[in-house]
């Protein structure tokens, strides 16, 4: 393989010699995209791990903490950012209870509705996890200047747009 060339260009070189009839273009686009995503899933759950959470509690607890002060949101709007079913939401809630992490408080807006409310232990865990996290992945792009990680943001947004 000549130099700057990835395990990528050996496998889409070696499919060219077999099926030169093809268009290989879209491997070389998100056969890298997937292998870098195995990379970015390893350094996410380092990140959580040190900060003893798993990825799902880091979904829920930073949902929590992107709404401000103080820190919580009711279970449906959890549900919306965190992409889960009613019944997988209740039973992470009673999980993250369990742990200290969350309690769960009348909404003063509505005696009959709930909210989750982030501990400070839960606010301490979170914190330490995406800056951690944040750390991890500017170490994986460090190969890139600034300008051309802007570049590759505008791409895979426009790409992302479609599933979104």
């Amino acid at each position: 393989m000549p130099a700057g060339s990835d395990e990528v260009d050996r496998i889409v070189d070696s499919w060219l010699r077999e099926r030169p009839d093809l268009d290989f273009s879209p491997l070389q686009v998100l056969s890298r995209v997937a292998r870098l995503s195995r990379h970015l899933d390893r350094a996410r759950r380092t990140a959580f791990s040190r900060s003893d959470l798993d990825s799902w509690e880091f979904d829920v607890l930073s949902a929590l903490r992107r709404a401000g002060t103080p820190y919580q949101l009711s279970p449906k709007a959890l549900l919306l950012q965190t992409l889960v079913s009613s019944g997988t939401m209740t039973n992470r809630i009673d999980r993250l209870v369990e742990r200290g992490l969350v309690e769960r408080r009348t909404d003063p807006n509505d005696g009959r509705g709930i909210l989750v409310q982030m501990t400070g232990q839960g606010l301490t865990r979170v914190d330490a996890a995406i800056t951690r996290l944040v750390d991890a992945e500017a170490e994986i792009l460090a190969a890139l200047p600034a300008r051309d990680r802007e570049r590759l943001a505008a791409l895979l947004r426009k790409l992302s747009l479609g599933f979104d």
